[in-house]
Order: C-alpha cells, then structure tokens, then sequence
C-alpha cells in the first residue's frame, strides 16, 4: 500500500496559466493542481512538494502561512484551487534527493489531526487491533498510475461521508468498539459506544456466528461539523473484514450481510463505474451534493472493484477522491 508521505521530492510534469493572472500559474504534481509564482519552476524541475494538512514547522520561511498555523489546506485562487504547497530544493539542506524521496523529517513536517472531543475520544483501552486493518484510504491524487492501469475497468462507487470512523467486532465472545486508531473502553458518556448499544451490535454478532468486523462512518449530531445536518447519530458500513479468513468481503457480500444485520451501508453513487483516464475528470465526478442531503456537499467518493482485488502499489485496490468543493466551504 502507498503510505501516505507529507513531504517529498517530486517533479513538475505540467505547467498552465490561470486566466488574468500575472504573477502565478497552475503546475501539475503527481496528479495535483498546486499554484506556483510564475517563473519559479520550469517543466521537469523537481520541487519539493508537501500535501494538504501537513502542519510546518514555525520556521522564518514558512512564516506566510502563520496566519494559518502553519497547515497547508487546499485553497481558491483566481479561481483556480490549488491543493498543496511546492518549494524549491533550496529549502532543503545541500544533498543529493531523487523523485519519491520522503523529505518529511527533515523538514519537520506532521499531520494535521482534528480535535477529539470527549465524548468520542473516550478512555482508551489499547491501540487498535493488529488482525484488523485501520480504516483508512489513499488520495487518487498521490498514486495517478492506477488510473491508466485500470482504465475502464468497472468499479462500484460509495460517497466518502463526513464523521468519524468507528470499527466494532466480537472475539471470544466480547464486543470491542475500536475508533480509527485506538480501542475504547466501554462507556455510557462515549457516542460510539452509544451508538453500538442502540443498534444492538453485541448481540447481532453474536447471532450472526461470523468472525466479522464491522467498519464505518459515524456520522451526525457531534460528530466533526456535522456537515451533513442530520438529527441523532447514524452507523454507516462501509468494510466487513473476515478476520478468521483476513480477508475483505466483496461488496455484493457486505450489503447482503449489512441487510441480514437490520444495519445501513455508506450510500452508493453508482452500482458500475468504469474508470476514466485523467485525475481531472474523476475529481470532476465526485464534486457533487450529498445522498444523505442535497442541500449539503459531499465529503468525496470511494472507489473499488466489485470482487475484492490486489493491486501492486496499493495492497487492497481502494481509493478516495475527496470532493474539493467540500474542503473549500467547510473549512478543511
């Protein structure tokens, strides 16, 4: 699987002028439009390029994005969005680098992570287990060769809802809710643990008598910004991992299980999709409103193959496209 990297070295494969605008134009990296000052780069240069929510360090020349606290978000300019930020090498200290290399330490670069309020961070009990994988998913925008090596296949696509990311399971015949990374303590306060409860998962598992963990979205009154203005709380599935097996179960599988459970999968956006050739046209397609409420923008849109399938970069063929419409009006 590609792990995400904050920081690296990668070369400027495009360059375009932004419509009345003088002193700045569009450069293409990976597969992301990034605005650069006019004239710093040339086609084929490398540059140090660092991805959205990277948080810099407060050094003098990252002072302009002060303002900011230091996090590179993506942002409209002259129309134009522009999704990360590009450096010269020159920021960098004197050295050899090649396309790919991870910079990230060197420039003391970190993640962006959102406050956890109490009710949802909870009391932790352990980190989240190793037989199964975290929910997590990567950008289509870091790892453009998938496109042109599955050009039309056919995918199904779920819209990526904005909450936060809850796993439960029953092993040995206790029920375990897990957030994305840690495992918590069973706790009245706790919104996941209350949502478990209301839906009766310990019990549904058990019944089922399979060795299945159940991952989604919790989405809903506070959870994030709730931007998707619904009452209450909602679980929407979105993975079933076999852990007796390690493997995913095929799509087909998880919305005929997720019915059996009396629970909602995340919503789909289309049952078949075939895959275009180019980033833009699939960033074009997932700027959408939301399933769950028209009036809202979506979060983005998950794409995967039908059958469960290996992908040489990826591990597990599955990739996100976020919705740059969603980012720019809430703030992300």
């Amino acid at each position: 699987m590609i792990m995400r990297t904050l920081a690296s070295i990668q070369k400027v494969n495009k360059l375009e002028p932004i419509i009345d605008a003088a002193l700045i134009e569009k450069a293409a990296v990976l597969g992301w439009s990034v605005v650069v000052k006019k004239g710093e780069f040339k086609v084929g240069d490398l540059c140090v390029y660092i991805e959205i929510d990277s948080i810099l360090p407060p050094k003098p020349e990252f002072s302009f994005l002060e303002k900011n606290k230091y996090r590179i978000k993506t942002v409209r300019l002259r129309g134009q969005v522009s999704q990360g930020i590009c450096f010269p090498l020159s920021i960098l200290p004197t050295g050899d680098y090649s396309v790919g290399q991870d910079v990230t330490e060197i420039l003391g670069v970190t993640k962006y992570e959102p406050p956890i309020p109490a009710h949802l961070a909870g009391k932790i009990i352990g980190p989240f287990p190793s037989f199964i994988p975290k929910t997590d998913e990567t950008r289509i925008q870091s790892c453009p060769q998938i496109l042109p090596r599955y050009k039309n296949a056919e995918f199904y696509v779920t819209e990526k809802v904005d909450g936060t990311s809850m796993t439960v399971f029953v092993k040995d015949g206790v029920i375990t809710v897990c957030s994305r990374t840690l495992c918590l303590a069973q706790d009245a306060n706790n919104t996941l643990w209350q949502v478990a409860e209301t839906l009766d998962l310990e019990k549904k598992l058990k019944d089922s008598g399979q060795k299945i963990a159940l991952q989604g979205e919790l989405i809903g009154e506070g959870i994030q910004k709730n931007t998707l203005r619904i009452g209450g709380q909602k679980f929407l599935i979105f993975n079933i991992y076999d852990f007796a097996a390690g493997r995913y179960l095929n799509w087909e599988n998880v919305t005929r299980t997720v019915s059996s459970l009396d629970l909602e999968t995340v919503p789909v956006v289309a049952e078949t999709y075939r895959l275009p050739g180019t980033i833009d046209e699939i960033v074009s397609y997932a700027i959408k409103k939301s399933v769950v409420n028209p009036d809202s923008w979506s979060e983005g849109l998950v794409f995967r193959p039908k059958t469960e399938t290996y992908d040489e970069d990826l591990g597990r063929l599955s990739f996100k496209v976020v919705n740059p419409e969603f980012l720019l009006h809430y703030g992300e």
